[in-house]
Order: C-alpha cells, then sequence, then structure tokens
C-alpha cells in the first residue's frame, strides 16, 4: 500500500509572538488615550467648528497653489538644468542649490519680513508699500512654492532622465525641436515615473503647509491655536487638527493610487505585448521543429 506524503507548513513561532506583542503594544496606547485626560466631547464638537472647516479649506487653498507653482517651476528648471546653454543649467543649479539649502520656516520668515529689505516696491508707473503686498497668503505661497519647486525640478530631471536618449533623436531626425520632442515624446513617458514622488511631494506640502501658522496664515492648525488659546483645550483641539490631516491624506493617496495606475497602463500594455510576442516566438518554433 502506497503512502502519501504529507506537506506539514513551517510554524513561525517568532510571528505569532511578535504580532501578539505589536496588538497588545496598540491596545495599551488606545487605553492610555481613552483613560487619559482628554475631554473627548470637546473633540466631537469642534471637529465641524466652521472656523476650523474654514482654516482646512485655506490649508488645501495654500498647498494646490503652491504645488502648481512647484510643478511649472520644476518643469522649467529641469529643462533648464539639462540643457547644452551653460548659464542655464548654472542658474538652475543655483536656484536648487539655494531654496532647498535654507529651511522651509526660515524662507517663510524671510518673504514675511521681506519689507524691511524692501519698503517700497517701485514698478515705474505706480508704488506700493510692501507690507500690503506681502500678506500672509502671498508670503506663504512664494516661500512653499518655490521651496517645492527645488524639489520639484530633481524630480522631473529624474523623470526625463528616465526615457531612452535615442527617441529625442529620432524626433529631431524628423524635424521636431527640442522642445517639441520633450512636450510630445519625453514627458508624456516620464510621467511613470514622475507622478509617484509627485504624490508623495504633495502629500509633504500640505503637512508642511502647517509652518505657515508661525507667519499668522489661517490654515487648520493656527485656527486651532486660536481656540486653544481661548479656552485652554489644547490636545483636544490637536486631536481634531490631526484627524482632519489624516482624512485628507487618506483621499490624496486614494487618489494617488488611482494616477499611478492610470500612467502605468502603457507600460502594461507594452509588458503584455511582450510576453504574447515571446509566446508566439516559442510557439512558432516548436512548430518548425515538428514539420522538421
Amino acid at each position: 500500500m502506497e503512502t502519501q506524503d504529507r506537506i506539514i507548513p513551517l510554524r513561525h513561532y517568532g510571528r505569532w509572538f511578535s504580532g501578539a506583542v505589536l496588538i497588545v503594544l496598540m491596545g495599551l496606547i488606545i487605553q492610555a488615550f481613552i483613560v487619559g485626560q482628554i475631554d473627548w466631547p470637546v473633540v466631537g464638537e469642534f471637529f465641524f467648528s466652521p472656523a476650523l472647516i474654514k482654516g482646512l479649506g485655506n490649508t488645501l487653498l495654500i498647498t494646490f497653489c503652491s504645488m502648481i507653482i512647484g510643478l511649472i517651476l520644476g518643469v522649467v528648471f529641469a529643462v533648464m538644468r539639462l540643457s547644452q546653454n551653460p548659464v542655464a543649467r548654472m542658474v538652475a543649479g543655483l536656484y536648487i542649490w539655494l531654496f532647498r539649502g535654507a529651511p522651509v520656516y526660515l524662507q517663510l520668515l524671510i518673504w514675511f519680513n521681506l519689507a524691511l529689505i524692501f519698503p517700497v516696491v517701485h514698478l515705474g508707473f505706480a508704488e506700493y508699500r510692501m507690507v500690503d503686498l506681502m500678506t500672509p497668503f502671498i508670503a506663504a505661497l512664494l516661500g512653499l512654492g518655490l521651496n517645492e519647486g527645488a524639489y520639484m525640478t530633481e524630480i522631473v530631471r529624474g523623470g526625463i532622465l528616465s526615457v531612452d536618449k535615442g527617441q529625442v533623436d529620432a524626433a529631431t531626425t524628423l524635424g521636431m525641436t527640442r522642445l517639441v520632442a520633450m512636450r510630445r515624446i519625453v514627458l508624456p513617458q516620464a510621467m511613470r515615473v514622475i507622478v509617484p514622488p509627485v504624490g508623495n511631494e504633495f502629500i509633504g506640502l500640505l503637512k508642511t503647509s502647517s509652518m505657515a501658522s508661525a507667519i499668522a496664515f489661517t490654515e487648520l492648525l493656527h485656527r486651532a491655536q486660536l481656540i486653544y488659546f481661548v479656552n485652554a483645550k489644547v490636545m483636544e483641539l490637536l486631536l481634531v487638527a490631526t484627524g482632519w490631516y489624516l482624512i485628507v491624506v487618506t483621499i490624496l493617496s486614494i487618489i494617488q493610487v488611482g494616477i499611478e495606475r492610470y500612467f502605468d497602463r502603457g507600460q502594461n500594455i507594452t509588458a503584455k505585448r511582450g510576453i504574447l510576442d515571446i509566446f508566439k516566438s516559442i510557439t512558432f518554433f516548436k512548430r518548425q521543429q515538428v514539420r522538421v
């Protein structure tokens, strides 16, 4: 009588033990927040407060506007960085060095206090006071947007370099200029490499925008601070702000995954076609062998 071999899976006791330890630790942390001196009704009361909702709107506004500026500057300076013009390469390198080297908090303070250097702005036909022009919103927009542009330059440059240089040479032989080839051939292919880090940068910029509270821009964290300065419910208002940040980041992460899948479609189709071609070649080769 034949005996049938039975496969016995390995027992990973270490995984079970580490998993149990993590569950216990998470339970202790949750219990600490539940029994801690936190007025949870206050958290629920202020979660949909009109003041905080308005602050959240300002946070999203400054984030979207700063990211648009960063994307535009990133594409422009990435092209300059890869240009054959040494002056353009030097200017782009200087821009990246300057804005990546200085902390965001410091840049916000410099822009907000720019009136100490330029009290009056002369436009030829009119004069304006810098304190009237450099509002907290404009200062936050310039500080966050220019800083983001320096990082976006390197991201876009990496995406452009991922495309085979031979495609640009082929496009130029067909009569396209380098800018047209960049717009029609290189950038559409580079998007697959650019989109994931851009999504991460956007989420990071959303959280970095909280630094704008230092220059009195009324974003989400600044609104929460104004409220807890009055009612002394510091931790409760900070938890409300944390909850809204987590909700927005979760939504943006889902959108990022959808965009990445959209730009991956062309790569997946190309890979499937390549596998199909290989399968057809193998089938044809076997048929030829049978005939012989």
